[in-house]
Formats: C-alpha cells, structure tokens, sequence
C-alpha cells in the first residue's frame, strides 16, 4: 500500500510539539513547526535534533516563527501553554484550511472547549499526552520516557492515529477522553508542583520525607471534585500515580521547567483548577491550595 504523507504543522512547538511533530517528520510527513526564533534558526540551521530513548538524529522540516504557517496543514497539533489558548487560536483561526484537524495537546480539562470557541468553523479534537521530554536547547528535544496519545474521536481521527502509529507513537481513539483528561489532570496536580517548588525530578521528589502521603491528599481532593463534576475516570488513578515516578525517574515537571526558566506556569489550570472547582462545588481543596499558592509564589519570583 503506497504512503500518503500529512501535511501536519505544530502550533506552539515546545518540547511536546517537538516530539510529536518530530516523530512524524521522521516517518515521512511533512511536517512545520512553529516555534520561538531561537528554535527556527536551529533548525533552519541543521535540523531538529530528537533525541529519543531509540534514537538521536538530526530531522529535517520547515520551522518557522509565523502563525501563518499553519495554512495548508491537514493536522495543526495545537501544544501552546493554557493561559495563551484563546489568544494563539485566534492567531490560526484565518490561516486554517476548512477541513484542517487541529489536534489539541494540551494540560489541562478545559482547553479544548476554550479553543472550540474560537475556532467554532473547524474540527477541533481533544488528546491526552502521556510523555516525558525537555527542550535540551535550540532545536534539540530530549525524550526521557513513554511518549504515546490517546485521541477522541472525530472525521479524520482513525487516519491521523494510523499516522502516529506508523510513526512510533502508541494511539488510541477512544470515546471517554474527559475521563483520560481529567485522570492525566489528577497526575499533573499530583506531581507538578511538587518537582516545581522542590526543583527535583519525579524519582527524587516521591523519595523526599511525606511526599507520597500528600499526594495522595491531592488526589482525594481532585477524586471528589471529578465525583461531584460527574467524571467517569478512566484507569485507576491510584495506581497511576504510583506508577508514574518509576516510568519518568528523571523527569523534571513542565511546571518545574517553566519556573527554571523565569516563565509562566500553567498552574492555574492544574491544581488552582481544583482549588476554584472545589470552590463552586462546596469541596474543600485544602492540600491543592497550598501547592498553587506556593508555585504562584515562585511564578511571582522568578518572572520578577
């Protein structure tokens, strides 16, 4: 059977649209990243360097700094930080082809309903990312472990998973993709701002004297307000999240990363989520409002 590469382009091509779009470039597809400056002329320069657990090459594509290079894209996997959502959509929004499928790969429960508002014309698809990676420098992306996507379903859903398969990345369609959505909040709100305020990696910070009993205050908290939102959970959060340490050992946080690097966070989207739902909801919040506050501390400091 003869291969019909995508012509896919990569909104906000940090370390997780690096990956992704890197993997698909390595298989053929034509693939853009849009990316900060320092990042283009990188890759203009020499390529992206995707650095994987399997491999380490130099990947040829088109990057460039420009929301208008999404036009002509079939897939745009959509991988802005959730406080720019709104802002970077309505960038896109006149550069999109009708039948384009914007792929939202974001944190987060509710960003792909932000980006349906304003994008109300076109297909937009929520996906839950399960990967550990890093920007190790200009153009280069370190992968440390897992690296696969679980996609809800829509028009162009089973080719553009068949896509990533090919490529190397595990994918899944499946119609519960709140529920995977909120399991992969649970495990943001378990983990984020603990390898943020500790600046430690995953396998370092659940060694670390009462950490995993406060996790596990944070996912009880964050298992009543999914209850009382009316969530179907999919897999068992417990579990996960005990399992996670063992799978990123060396993995620092985004949130962790944002802050190294004196940038916003999207903490307001992960534990101050259920900080203000358990608010509306009567729920109290208690060991989620004191991670948020105190990353917001350090947000504060860092961006002074």
């Amino acid at each position: 059977m003869s291969f019909s590469p995508l012509t896919v382009a990569v909104m906000g091509a940090g370390a997780v649209g690096c990956y992704f779009g890197g993997m698909l470039a390595r298989h053929g597809h034509r693939v853009t990243l849009i990316a900060r400056p320092q990042h283009v002329a990188a890759i203009a320069s020499s390529g992206l360097r995707l650095q994987t657990t399997q491999c380490d090459e130099q990947v040829r594509l088109a990057a460039s700094s420009e929301a208008s290079a999404v036009q002509g894209a079939q897939l745009v996997l959509f991988c802005v930080k959730s406080l720019d959502t709104e802002a970077a959509g309505s960038l896109i929004r006149p550069h999109l082809r009708p039948d384009a499928l914007v792929l939202c790969l974001q944190n987060g429960v509710d960003n792909t309903g932000r980006l349906r508002s304003v994008l109300p014309q076109h297909t937009v698809a929520a996906a839950v990312v399960y990967v550990a990676t890093e920007m190790a420098g200009p153009g280069h992306v370190r992968h440390h472990g897992r690296g696969d996507l679980v996609m809800e379903p829509s028009t162009h859903s089973g080719a553009v998973a068949q896509a990533f398969i090919e490529a190397g990345v595990p994918t899944e369609v499946s119609p519960n993709v709140t529920g995977a959505l909120w399991a992969k909040l649970i495990l943001n709100c378990a983990y984020n701002a603990v390898s943020a305020i500790s600046q430690l990696p995953y396998g370092k910070t659940v060694a670390g004297e009462g950490v995993r009993d406060l996790m596990r205050d944070v996912v009880a908290e964050c298992l009543a307000v999914a209850q009382a939102e009316g969530v179907q959970l999919a897999g068992d959060v417990h579990v996960a999240v005990d399992q996670l340490a063992g799978s990123m050992l060396s993995q620092f946080s985004s949130t962790a990363q944002d802050l190294a690097r004196g940038k916003a966070t999207e903490i307001d989207h992960l534990n101050g989520l259920i900080v203000r739902r358990g608010e509306a909801l009567g729920i109290a919040t208690p060991a989620n409002r004191v991670l948020w506050s105190l990353v917001k501390l350090l947000e504060r400091k860092a961006m002074a």
